[in-house]
């Protein structure tokens, strides 16, 4: 055995055997060496990094020389990997971790995100059965992988470097969404606020918003014979607004600005409407992620931080302590208490209050009946729904949303 096979088994038994999370290596041409992945999904996942240009960047990556920080790079279907790089006499090895998806992949959205690539017959097989390999894949926030990228990197490196040392990447290339008929305007700018209040707010549960969005508006809606002309206005217009929102949500403008102006200059740079998309998602989720981790409290232990993060991408789903306790292999007596003492609230006075944050987004920004609304986050009852927002907000549902819609 290697010794970069042992390494791999060692970083196995380092992760949760319930995340999936794999590690693979590869030598300076790109040829894989071995990987903590099951046998059976090797070749699939191997060629979906390289095909949705997760090679490309690795090799680059490698390139800048051997002290270097971890770095994170997406794709057009939502597929995330970080890379990492062991320094050594010969030449540096390069690593793979990943992928992991930071919310339930949707089947349509992936196929969208494919189509580019499945002119090819063999990239159409491939895809199938990369659709068909979706469910094992694993979903997990950004706070949790950035852990497990940093945990692996200081272990391959031998290094101790901290979360802020994680470096971002644009997005692989995404096909913009059709335009849908004619738009709503009241719709557009409700969608709008909301989509920056969960900005303001660090929301890394932000997707359907963000996808409901693009359903109802393109862009700027300034016809011209220039379409990408257009589509740069858009992603330029967009990313002020983010930069502003973010600074409200306390980041420093000593920060906001400059990568607000990054963005904006990428977007000037661009010459394919396809990557335009991908850049405005990145920066989306980029400042999301910012302002989320500012709030995350760095208190926390690495389990109820999970937890939180877990309730904040699950609210639409019913959620128990005992679900939570099986999640970070607690006892539920042990996590229970271990919660309250960190956060200073129950585990389901947490739950109740992030299902009612999210419930003010959806009051915001949609016409949802306050029943379809419970319905959504899984509330028993409605009653029981609006029982917990008036003690929350101290407003019921109906209440909230017209003071929401005279300001």
């Amino acid at each position: 055995m290697t010794e970069q096979e042992r390494n791999l088994l060692l970083l196995e038994r380092l992760i949760a055997c319930n995340e999936k999370l794999y590690v693979w290596c590869y030598d300076r041409a790109g040829s894989l060496i071995a990987a903590s992945c099951p046998a059976e999904h090797r070749q699939v996942l191997d060629h979906a990094f390289r095909t949705l240009g997760g090679m490309e960047q690795l090799l680059c990556y490698g390139a800048e020389g051997e002290s270097m920080k971890p770095q994170i790079v997406g794709s057009s279907i939502g597929m995330q990997w970080a890379l990492s790089c062991e320094p050594a006499r010969d030449g540096s090895l390069l690593f793979a971790i990943g992928p992991v998806f930071y919310t339930e992949p949707l089947e349509w959205h992936v196929r969208a995100g494919l189509r580019p690539y499945t002119d090819r017959r063999e990239n159409a097989r491939w895809s199938s059965e990369l659709i068909r390999l979706l469910p094992e894949c694993p979903v997990m926030s950004y706070a949790v992988f950035t852990r497990y990228v940093m945990m692996v990197h200081n272990v391959l490196t031998d290094q101790q470097l901290g979360l802020d040392a994680i470096r971002a990447a644009p997005a692989a290339p995404a096909e913009q969404a059709p335009i849908l008929g004619e738009r709503d305007r009241n719709k557009v700018y409700l969608s709008e606020r909301a989509m920056l209040r969960m900005v303001r707010n660090g929301d890394i549960h932000y997707q359907r918003a963000m996808q409901s969005s693009i359903l109802l508006s393109p862009g700027v809606p300034v016809q011209g014979r220039d379409p990408l002309r257009q589509a740069k206005t858009s992603v330029i217009v967009f990313t002020t607004l983010v930069t502003r929102a973010a600074i409200e949500g306390g980041l420093s403008p000593e920060l906001a600005y400059p990568l607000g102006d990054s963005y904006i200059q990428a977007a000037e740079d661009c010459w394919d409407s396809g990557k335009l998309s991908a850049l405005a998602t990145a920066m989306y989720h980029d400042f999301i992620d910012r302002v989320h981790h500012l709030r995350t409290n760095p208190n926390y232990s690495h389990a109820v931080q999970k937890c939180c993060d877990y309730i904040e991408l699950n609210v639409d789903r019913p959620i128990r302590a005992a679900d939570l306790a099986a999640l970070v292999g607690y006892s539920e007596y042990y996590l229970t208490e271990k919660f309250k003492q960190e956060t200073g609230q129950s585990v389901r006075s947490y739950i109740r209050y992030a299902k009612v944050e999210h419930a003010k987004t959806l009051l915001e920004s949609t016409d949802l009946s306050v029943r379809r609304i419970a319905e959504q986050l899984a509330f028993n009852t409605v009653n029981y729904f609006i029982q917990s927002f008036r003690e929350t907000t101290g407003f019921t549902p109906a209440q909230y949303r017209r003071q929401y819609k005279k300001r």
